[in-house]
């Protein structure tokens, strides 16, 4: 097999490699379905650990970074004493649509775990779009002539803003203009309000010209309006069953039409803020657009629903409960037969949803089935809200365990982050060193989602905190890393902490709120995040190589080498230096 995989071996190395192989070469044969022995190095002696410090990106200016004010000599000393490069972990490097777009937990599992870079929800969205693709396609189809067969109204749901790591709002404007060309005559938006993605309370930059965009296109034959909406931390997009009580909120909102009563989403929002002052868009409560005293956008049977979000950790729980018969996580009060669609398909192994209006991307050859294939066991754990990301997006959106794996879940909290920023990091951390000294894996990975999930909220002194939580946990970790003879890679999969205000786009630096204080930033950063090798078995002889184009994709191959195999010719080079 060609060592294509870059990794670089000095000729001390090679001889070391073969001393402690007997001198020989051992290699299986290309046709056995497993990945390849090195043959200059053997691999390190104990487990390789992989530790994703979520929401952990490189500041470009200590002024308002969580990271920069945080006490954290754990990891002080792995930037001072160990190697460390820096990641590309946004943009084109992660298969978004361009390097303006932030990368997120979805892509960025993706790519560590595959190895590779895909296309993602974004891009394939947009290319849709824009080749009409999706307005042949089969199950947009099925939505308009489902509707047309009903009372001629579709309904679209989703998170209503411009980020691009849920959605894109362009993409609904597409929809709302496509649905009009087909002789749909009711629309009816439900809007999941953002300032996550985007500025805290930017709802407004997004509600206005969006409703007169619609006002815009409605005519006598025509009527599209907004007609339900909330906070998306507040009513629907919850994951990983974390709170169904979200959901269940979002079914009363936009299904059965109950909720605080306002004319049109522009004064909702106002309203909202006027009577919770404070409240950041995410977790406004609900509401719902009505006319006479009568919601105005109720689903009822013989509608269409799309729910719009292209990513799929917050679309499935919503889903299911729009698919499944025997629902049971909640009292739906009614269950109307509707035609429902996503724009993709959320979960490729449960099948959700069934009719979707873009394909996702066929992610395959991961590391999670190679390393199986190979017959390496693999221990993966986070708390709830990442848990997820280093099972399911890690083995390329894939929900079932490949032989050999275990995972392990603690449970979130279902408390607001900023009230609790050390949220389960010492949890992950107990269970990370027991399966440490276990002795049974030989790869472990974890993610500490601390960074990120309070880094969203914009609340600066938790984010510290949360980041110090994440440092004092990490060390405790290195020291069952040190004791069974193993090596760590530290690393993230995007910023969030590193930039905790929003920055001057001309001067650069934390812009200002009209009373003087700074402006929060709750989104993810274009800051590249850190790959530290944490090694004290080799002497010195290992060491990561700085390229241009380093990121989230050459951990992999970095990983097989650590453990004495070949990359998979499909996974990007491995970045590490043998001496």
């Amino acid at each position: 097999m060609n060592l294509a995989c870059r990794v670089t071996f000095s000729p001390a190395a090679r001889r070391w490699g073969a001393s402690r192989q007997g001198g020989k070469m051992s290699a299986f044969a290309e046709s056995q379905p497993m990945l390849n022995k090195l043959s200059a190095f053997p691999g390190v002696p104990g487990p390789v650990v992989i530790i994703v410090m979520d929401g952990y990106g490189l500041p470009k200016t200590e002024v308002g970074s969580a990271i920069a004010a945080a006490r954290k000599p754990t990891l002080d000393r792995l930037f001072a004493n160990f190697p460390n490069i820096r990641l590309r972990a946004h943009g084109t490097a992660v298969g978004m649509p361009s390097d303006d777009d932030m990368g997120n937990s979805e892509v960025g599992h993706n790519a560590i775990g595959a190895g590779q870079v895909y296309s993602q929800g974004a891009s394939l969205v947009a290319n849709a779009i824009a080749s009409g693709a999706i307005w042949q396609g089969e199950a947009w189809q099925q939505i308009i002539a489902g509707a047309k067969a009903g009372r001629n109204v579709v309904h679209f749901l989703g998170l209503f803003s411009d980020g691009n790591v849920h959605s894109h709002i362009d993409h609904l404007k597409a929809m709302v203009v496509q649905a009009k060309a087909e002789g749909i005559a009711t629309v009816r938006i439900h809007a999941l309000l953002d300032g996550r993605d985007v500025p805290e309370t930017s709802a407004l930059d997004y509600v206005i010209p969006f409703e007169a965009f619609l006002g815009d296109i409605s005519d006598a034959g025509f009527d599209a309006r907004i007609a339900s909406g909330g906070g998306r931390q507040f009513i629907t997009m919850d994951r990983y069953d974390a709170n169904w009580a979200m959901v269940e909120k979002g079914w009363q909102t936009h299904v059965l039409g109950l909720g605080a009563q306002f004319a049109n989403a522009t004064a909702a929002v106002n309203g909202l803020r006027e009577q919770y002052p404070g409240t950041i868009d995410q977790d406004l409560p609900e509401f719902v657009i009505a006319e006479n005293g009568q919601a105005i956008g109720t689903i009822e049977d013989g509608d269409s629903v799309v729910f719009f979000n292209f990513r799929g950790d917050r679309a499935i729980e919503i889903t299911r409960a729009f698919e499944e018969a025997g629902f049971d996580k909640f009292d739906r009060v009614r269950a109307p037969r509707v035609i429902y669609a996503g724009m993709l398909q959320y979960d490729g192994d449960l099948k959700l949803p069934a009719r979707f209006l873009v394909a996702p991307p066929a992610i395959k050859d991961t590391t999670g089935e190679w390393f199986a294939k190979s017959g390496i066991a693999q221990f993966a754990c986070s708390e709830t809200q990442k848990f997820g990301h280093v099972t399911y997006f890690w083995n390329g959106n894939r929900s079932g365990k490949f032989e050999g794996e275990t995972w392990q879940e603690v449970p979130s909290d279902v408390v607001p982050f900023e009230q609790r920023p050390w949220m389960k990091a010492a949890e992950i951390a107990d269970a990370m060193i027991a399966a440490i000294q276990s002795g049974l894996y030989k790869t472990l990975r974890c993610n500490f989602a601390n960074g990120d999930m309070v880094g969203h909220t914009g609340n600066f002194f938790a984010a510290t905190l949360a980041v110090e939580a994440v440092d004092l946990s990490l060390g405790r970790v290195l020291q069952a890393v040190d004791a069974a003879g193993g090596v760590a890679l530290i690393t993230a999969d995007h910023g969030n902490a590193d930039e905790m205000f929003e920055l001057d786009k001309k001067t650069k630096q934390p812009a200002l709120n009209k009373d003087g204080s700074f402006k929060a930033k709750t989104a993810h950063t274009l800051n590249p995040v850190p790959l530290i090798l944490y090694d004290t078995v080799s002497g010195g002889r290992l060491g990561l190589r700085q390229t241009e184009t380093a990121g989230l994709s050459n951990i992999a191959a970095t990983v097989a080498n650590l453990l004495g195999l070949e990359k998979h010719a499909a996974w990007d080079d491995s970045l590490l230096i043998v001496k």
